[in-house]
């Protein structure tokens, strides 16, 4: 279900990059550098990065986003943290 909502809100780049400036801080900082070291918005990374988890992701990982979420004030931002901080779905 969580999963179904940041991939629903996410694939919007526009949404996506207003998920990641929402998460603020040295994380949204990092994510934007490297999306323009990509020469791409954070928008366009952030969606690409949650499409790529939702088609490939392993069963632990969809586990790990679950629990990244648990006991969140905002569980879709934090899910879509620990997506955008899995290294191998920025490749």
């Amino acid at each position: 279900m969580l999963m179904r909502k940041i991939v629903h809100s996410c694939s919007n780049v526009h949404v996506a990059h207003a998920a990641v400036v929402s998460i603020g801080g040295d994380f949204a900082t990092a994510f934007a550098q490297e999306a323009a070291r990509r020469a791409m918005s954070p928008g366009v990374l952030a969606a690409q990065m949650v499409a790529k988890f939702s088609a490939c992701a392993a069963d632990e990982d969809r586990g790990g986003l679950d629990a990244a979420a648990r006991d969140s004030d905002q569980p879709i931002l934090s899910g879509l943290r620990y997506i955008l901080s899995r290294p191998a779905l920025a490749g």
